[in-house]
């Protein structure tokens, strides 16, 4: 058996945009990095996507093409301090004729003050900036910072090109043929979420259990434990996962509704949240199409307010089914919105004297009340509305 001198995931991390898995589409041949490489010429970027998409790899790859300085930083550990001292050393790199590139892995946890600090020495080209996120960039990196990279999204590894990465680390192990089958290999590459150093790691992790055995979806499933969904509850999943799922539930598809609340629930969102945004739903996309719908929503924020996870998944799951199968109306919501923007634009437009409240013998004599009278569906002579606005209806209109 192969002794590793450091996880296999860096020893076989991509050393050319040839070797780069799964994102044809920014480092292929004839693609923006395949260009940018010809170029020589080093722009900053930031890189967008998921665990294990490439994001390292790619920016080291192009510090080794574009013969430049690479100096790595976190954002989780570094401070201003650490990037000021970075940035003296490329002012002295750039005096010899370098250009020296600065990679700042999960971007987004540095703060505003942080990314303003190296911000005029991008302007000036003093360094490249790349940097690496998983989350949103518009969300989380300050506006003068992106309107001087470019932006490269990239995509989660699929099960195909997943495959290619553990078939490549076999043989890399010398495994005989029959060690690890097909199967197997599928089954490691849908567990591991579209990561590649997930697949690496779950592999090695394996390799050692297996002890020189043939290594089995049993050895795979050992070594992967429990899978993690991917999930930032501040962040681009979050929006993304709730969305879907209120959309699923627009678009009365019980299953997809089932999916994505499985989804949420499984990588710990709040389920008080959910609940808030059913007990929304069933006013906004539902209303008067199923006007109980709002009793069931608000019954299941009490329920999983009360009662708390696990057990409430039941409660959160049946209200889903429930939404998602009801008939759906917006005459609610559009009414609402055409009242509030004829509300906005007539503010200065008076009461009714009709409609006001007499409260003294003064306000009497000015008319206040005046052709009321107290009963269940009066209408008064003038109607309810300032005359301005007497033939407007916020729900045929």
């Amino acid at each position: 058996m192969k002794q590793l001198d450091r996880p296999l995931a860096d020893i076989l991390r991509p050393k050319s945009l040839a070797e780069i898995i799964g994102q044809d589409e920014l480092s292929g041949k004839g693609s923006f990095l395949d260009k940018l490489v010809e170029t020589k010429k080093p722009i900053s970027l930031i890189l967008w996507g998921p665990p294990g998409s490439g994001k390292t790899s790619l920016a080291r790859i192009l510090a080794q093409e574009l013969k430049a300085d690479f100096i790595e930083l976190s954002a989780v550990s570094s401070s201003k301090k650490d990037v000021l001292k970075v940035i003296n050393q490329a002012t002295l790199t750039k005096s010899l004729g370098t250009d020296t590139i600065l990679f700042i892995d999960e971007i987004h946890r540095f703060n505003k003050a942080q990314q303003d600090a190296f911000l005029p020495y991008v302007e000036n080209g003093t360094i490249t900036l790349i940097g690496a996120t998983t989350e949103n960039p518009s969300y989380e990196v300050i506006a003068a910072l992106l309107s001087r990279c470019r932006i490269l999204t990239l995509k989660p590894l699929n099960t195909k090109d997943l495959s290619i990465v553990i078939l490549k680390a076999i043989k890399f192990l010398n495994l005989k043929k029959g060690f690890i089958d097909q199967e197997t290999i599928a089954f490691l590459a849908s567990l591991s979420g579209g990561d590649a150093r997930n697949a690496l790691n779950i592999l090695e992790v394996a390799y050692y259990l297996s002890k020189d055995t043939p290594i089995t979806k049993e050895i795979i499933a050992t070594a992967a434990q429990t899978k993690v969904s991917y999930h930032d509850k501040q962040g681009e999943s979050h929006y993304n996962l709730i969305s879907a799922l209120i959309k699923s539930m627009r678009g009365s598809n019980e299953t997809a509704s089932f999916y994505y609340l499985a989804r949420l629930i499984q990588s710990g969102e709040d389920p008080k949240f959910i609940a808030r945004r059913m007990v929304i739903f069933a006013s906004e996309d539902i209303g008067l199409a199923a006007p109980a719908a709002i009793n069931i929503a608000t019954s299941t924020f009490l329920a999983v307010e009360r009662i708390g996870m696990p057990e409430c998944e039941y409660v959160l799951f049946e209200c889903a089914a429930v939404l998602a199968k009801s008939p759906k109306s917006r005459e609610i919501t559009q009414a609402m919105q055409k009242a509030k923007q004829t509300a906005l634009n007539t503010s200065d437009l008076a009461v009714p004297l009709q409609l006001r409240n007499a409260t003294n013998a003064y306000t009497t004599s000015l008319g206040y009340s005046k052709g009321y009278d107290w009963q269940a569906n009066f209408k008064p002579k003038k109607g309810f509305l300032p005359e301005e606005l007497k033939n407007i209806d916020f729900f045929t209109d």
